[in-house]
């Protein structure tokens, strides 16, 4: 088994309704987010799949972040945009675009240099 990692950033703010604390407020982040991804096989050149489009297939997604207000994403609708579900989010987007014998393994995602949330299905 092969595994395969890339990280990427966005720089967004949010704030976590109905949290006791600080974080109810709006503030925003420098988001680390790793994402790894799996094969079983290399291909004919010798690669599980090239960076360039595992990078390309993550730019997409964080674009859509990128200096934004995450409460205001569709993504996040009825729900607070926490490190953990803006995982889940990024992991389900890539997820959904990876070429056959490529498998999503796990996306992590940072908010500060010290606490960071992942996300697996498997």
């Amino acid at each position: 088994m092969y595994r395969l990692k890339i990280i990427d950033s966005f720089s967004a703010a949010h704030q976590l309704l109905g949290y006791a604390g600080n974080c109810e407020s709006l503030h925003g982040h420098n988001w680390k987010v790793e994402v790894q991804v799996r094969g079983e096989k290399v291909n004919s050149v010798g690669i599980v799949i090239d960076f360039k489009d595992l990078k390309r297939l993550t730019k997409n997604v964080l674009d859509q972040f990128d200096h934004s207000m995450l409460n205001q994403h569709e993504a996040f609708g009825d729900c607070n945009p926490s490190s953990e579900l803006i995982a889940r989010y990024v992991y389900r987007q890539i997820a959904s675009e990876l070429p056959d014998g490529v498998v999503m393994d796990a996306v992590t995602v940072w908010e500060s240099d010290n606490a960071a949330a992942t996300y697996c299905e498997s």
